[in-house]
């Protein structure tokens, strides 16, 4: 798309330019009280609606009979693309826009969707053709043309706040998109590849390199590398170098070259993202032992500017929260300072509980210290989450290791009920899937496993267990993108060339399609019971016979788990007691021990929900096995829930 010439002479070009009290609204929507009762939705923009769809529901509900893009239909429209033209397509910008998801809103509503997480909205570098995630910024404050303007972006917050949908965006503050080249020099490029031949890209060795200068729109370093004289380089704006203007400071770069080693402590938090630009946003005080003081950190220039930066946007869209990318990259008092910035200009807009969720890989324990270190509300991007709540719902994992997850009181050194539940937001299908290698593969992408025969029941545990559950986009309609590359679990909505289930030309906005259903159903569920969203979290013992001694908790034979999994989430003395079945292919049943001291006057259970609607609404006498137990039964590869 070509941008606006007028459209770009409107915006601001620095800081300097914001009229902050103009950008400021009469009012703004308040926060949630609690973002564990909320259900997220995360999306690739690119990826999501072009706004040609006809045959799928408005926002208030009408059947939109324009466009032009028809709905998709199983198993007719299914892998009948070639596959390899098909894959070609995907690794480029196929037409998402903010538009396109303003009109979808009602889409996401009737799914039960509370938040939505919207991948990278800003300018990106023009002359990066595959930058089509975002995460390549030129302009951080601007919206990309691919997506729209600013406008389109304040519309689609409206809205979405209009149908009682808060918005989050995918921010990044370490690094900016490649604005900038490095001169080259053949005694610092020493690196070989596999073949023996120099590698020609400068690697991080703890010193800067020299740079050939910013980039222009056609990606050629050819701007000096100092702040833009605009009256000698007129045409560097808008797609030349970086913008807003504070930002071109040579200070702003660390420009020390890539990341090789992704674990070794300076290099990732020094390096570069291959080619994104590491920003510098300050440095920490080292004891006697050269360990940071977290305390005493010392705030760059750079990073002020994108304080202020990401106050801009606050201001002018009214978001409600931002998750910030690759957090283990950036030293972290430079979170803290960001987070506090943040936190306290959000109230000033009478937002009390502006959301900030981290990537944070590396671990619960690393989770765990980072939130506390930096005071980021939710850590995303544990890796043993996701893999534990695919592989436990497929029956590869033991339940203990999953639910054990949520338990901090180790950590804290405390016994009492100490729990992570609003500290970690959960999914199993994301976007890049870092865990898996280059073996990437959607949950339904697992034919091995039969991925879709468990899907319910994977569901059912992201959506009712503890944590901040949230949905990829596409989930919903049992997408199945798998292969060696990002590009294949970034399959399109809307269709296009790169529709999932390798199809072209039909969207896949079907709110009959049965898992969309089964979502709406059990996030309802979920909205009816506290316990469902705040509750503590017990793994519950089975025994196949009910006989005293036989009780214990559900675990792996063989290397295998087919058996139902159970357990209860308590709040205030009530016990919703939930169960999937790992087994696919046959129903079921054991007896489930539940709490004594909470249904000790209780005779029975109601089931409030099953994936075999014929179990809904009968009851489960409790008996004197193992203190209160309970015979509970789960359709194969399904999810029931009682109290």
């Amino acid at each position: 798309m070509t941008p606006d010439p007028s459209h770009h002479d409107q915006l601001e070009r620095s800081l300097a330019d914001i009229d902050w009290a103009a950008l400021r609204r009469p009012s703004y929507t308040a926060s949630p009280s609690a973002w564990e009762d909320q259900a997220l939705y995360f999306l690739m923009l690119d990826r999501y609606s072009d706004g040609r769809e006809q045959g799928y529901k408005d926002n208030a509900g009408n059947q939109v009979t324009t466009g032009t893009t028809p709905p998709f239909r199983f198993p007719d429209d299914a892998y009948t693309a070639d596959r390899a033209a098909w894959a070609a397509v995907g690794a480029d910008w196929l037409g998402g826009t903010l538009k396109g998801l303003q009109s979808k809103i009602g889409y996401l509503q009737r799914l039960g969707v509370t938040a939505l997480w919207i991948s990278p909205v800003f300018k990106q570098v023009v002359s990066d053709i595959h930058s089509y995630h975002g995460y390549g910024i030129q302009n951080f404050l601007d919206v990309d043309p691919h997506f729209g303007t600013r406008q389109d972006l304040i519309d689609l917050v409206d809205t979405a706040h209009a149908r009682g949908i808060r918005v989050i965006l995918d921010i990044i503050l370490n690094h900016a998109g490649n604005v900038f080249g490095y001169r080259f020099n053949p005694e610092r490029y020493p690196v070989k590849d596999d073949c023996g031949w120099c590698i020609m890209d400068p690697r991080w060795d703890g010193y800067p390199y020299p740079v050939a200068g910013y980039r222009n729109g056609y990606g050629e370093a050819s701007l000096p590398f100092r702040p833009v004289d605009q009256f000698a380089h007129p045409q560097a704006w808008p797609n030349d170098a970086v913008w807003p203007a504070e930002l071109q400071d040579p200070a702003t770069f660390t420009t020390k070259g890539r990341i090789d080693n992704w674990d070794y402590d300076p290099e990732f938090y020094e390096g570069d993202f291959v080619t994104l630009k590491d920003i510098d946003h300050g440095y920490h005080d080292r004891d006697g032992y050269g360990q940071r003081i977290i305390d005493s950190f010392h705030d760059s220039a750079a990073l002020n500017v994108l304080c202020d930066v990401y106050k801009f946007w606050i201001a002018l869209a009214d978001v409600d929260g931002f998750r910030i990318d690759t957090v283990k990259h950036m030293e972290p008092g430079a979170t803290r300072y960001f987070v506090s910035v943040v936190k306290e200009y959000a109230q000033t807009l009478g937002k009390e509980n502006f959301f900030l969720v981290g990537e944070i890989t590396g671990g619960r324990i690393n989770a765990y210290n980072t939130l506390e270190l930096t005071g980021l509300d939710a850590a995303l991007g544990i890796d043993d989450i996701p893999d534990k709540l695919e592989y436990l719902a497929k029956g590869w994992r033991e339940p203990v290791d999953f639910f054990g997850l949520f338990r901090n009181s180790d950590l804290v050194n405390k016994s009492s009920h100490v729990w992570f539940g609003k500290h970690v937001v959960t999914l199993f299908d994301d976007h890049d899937q870092v865990r898996k290698g280059t073996s990437k593969a959607r949950f339904c992408g697992d034919k091995i496993n039969n991925g879709y025969a468990h899907l319910k029941a994977v569901l059912g545990l992201n959506l009712c267990a503890m944590g901040i559950p949230c949905l990829y986009y596409g989930t919903e309609q049992a997408f199945d993108g798998a292969g060696d590359n990002d590009r294949y679990l970034r399959e399109c909505m809307f269709g296009g060339a790169f529709g999932s289930l390798q199809s072209t030309g039909r969207h896949f906005f079907d709110e009959n399609h049965e898992i969309y259903r089964f979502i709406a159903e059990v996030i309802a569920l979920r909205g009816k019971h506290l316990a469902l969203r705040r509750g503590r979290q017990y793994l519950r013992e089975i025994s196949e016979t009910g006989a005293a001694g036989s009780f214990g908790p559900p675990h792996l034979v063989g290397g295998r788990i087919l058996s139902l999994v159970p357990w209860s989430r308590i709040f205030n003395n009530e016990e919703i007691l939930l169960a999937i079945n790992t087994d696919a292919d046959n129903e079921r049943g054991a007896w489930v021990t539940v709490d004594a001291r909470i249904q000790a006057d209780v005779a029975e259970l109601t089931c409030l929900y099953s994936t075999h609607p014929a179990q809904i609404g009968r009851s489960s006498p409790i008996e004197a096995r193992n203190g209160l137990a309970l015979r509970v039964t789960v359709p194969a590869g399904g999810f029931v829930v009682y109290g």
